[in-house]
């Protein structure tokens, strides 16, 4: 692990969510947790933390300690960790924990940990009496730079990733660098791959910046992570701005995600990180595009090197290509029995493309294995 210097109590920078009368605020910074001002809270909401197993001994207490000293109302929910806990089980026991403590639509959900555990409480937050207050505090680079922005909640399915979910935005976004430092170096590389993707299909510029440091971000640089973190969440912020509901171009946002999905569902959820499996798919979908004539062999080769650089898987799974291509029939981004795809037409450019089923078994049969 790198070392990972931090300043103490300060907000380095704010991002707008622009979405009319639910514009919120990602506030990126070091030792936010436990500053509770920033939280906007009101005495008079009961607070439900929900959290996991590897999360609450380390962040927890800060946050209970700060609230206890202000008089709040609140109880926490531990949940093991990992994919497989995005279940509607699982919001079922959730929400049957709300109303035995007689929990009010007045009230207000915090996330606290990665991208999972924010999943499943925003869904919990979007479903409870029709929809509760929910704040997102993630502590992984991952759910720092994607999954907490934008309101997509979901659990998974047997038969698919995300299959069960709403849009429900939170109230505010809260990114505290410092959580960075105690994570495990397999979960900060899979961060990675979502970083990786927005240079991929927005910014051409930040690529290349990200080419140039991979060395300072594997070893924590405290500036190089915050300018990541923070150009991730502007790219992020702009898109959903522009469409919420993924009717156009949020739809960008997915690349690499429909061969991603279909590998972690295939391999089952835990097996492969969410980042690993998006990194893989981030090649396939680099390489099509080069096969289609869209971006030229060079770009395709520096996506392939930089998911290498940055510790990600880049060998084909031992899949079988037919059931992989099955998982991804069911993926939402399907259209008249034809997956649409994010390909690249050069670094920085991205668009939605349907391609036959048929062409992918091709792809993947003759160019990959």
């Amino acid at each position: 692990m790198g070392s990972f210097k931090i300043q103490n109590n300060k907000i380095l920078d704010q991002v707008e969510v622009k979405l009319g009368d639910r514009t919120y605020d990602i506030v990126i910074g070091n030792n936010l947790i436990e500053e509770l001002e920033i939280y906007n809270l009101s005495s008079s909401e009961q607070i439900v933390i929900i959290t996991d197993e590897v999360v609450s001994p380390l962040y927890l207490q800060k946050i209970t300690n700060a609230l206890g000293r202000l008089g709040f109302a609140f109880f926490s929910i531990t949940i093991a960790a990992g994919e497989t806990q995005k279940s509607l089980d699982n919001v079922g026991k959730i929400v049957g924990k709300l109303l035995s403590k007689k929990v009010s639509r007045d009230a207000m959900i915090i996330a606290l940990g990665g991208g999972v555990v924010g999943d499943l409480a925003g869904f919990v937050a979007s479903v409870y009496q029709r929809g509760i207050k929910f704040l997102q505090v993630p502590t992984t680079l991952l759910a720092q730079v994607d999954s907490s922005v934008g309101g997509k909640t979901a659990v998974n399915h047997s038969l698919g990733k995300n299959m069960i979910g709403a849009f429900h935005q939170p109230k505010k976004v809260i990114i505290d660098l410092a959580t960075l430092g105690t994570l495990p170096s397999r979960e900060l590389k899979s961060g990675y791959a979502e970083v990786i993707k927005y240079g991929c299909i927005l910014d051409k510029d930040f690529f290349s910046w990200l080419e140039n440091n991979v060395e300072n971000l594997l070893n924590r640089s405290a500036d190089h992570l915050a300018f990541a973190v923070k150009r991730s969440c502007e790219i992020k912020a702009e898109v959903v701005s522009l469409d919420e509901r993924e009717g156009n171009s949020r739809a960008l946002l997915n690349f690499g995600h429909t061969f991603g999905h279909a590998i972690e569902s295939l391999a089952g959820y835990g097996v492969w990180l969410h980042g690993e499996a998006v990194g893989f798919g981030m090649i396939l979908a680099a390489e099509l595009s080069n096969q289609m004539g869209l971006i030229d062999k060079n770009s395709n080769e520096r996506i392939r090197n930089i998911v290498a650089k940055f510790g990600l898987p880049v060998d084909w799974p031992n899949m079988d290509i037919n059931q992989l291509v099955e998982c991804m029939m069911v993926d939402k981004k399907f259209k008249n029995g034809n997956p649409k795809l994010i390909l690249l037409k050069d670094l920085g450019v991205a668009k939605v493309i349907s391609v036959n089923k048929n062409s992918i078994e091709k792809f993947l049969a003759n160019h990959i294995i």
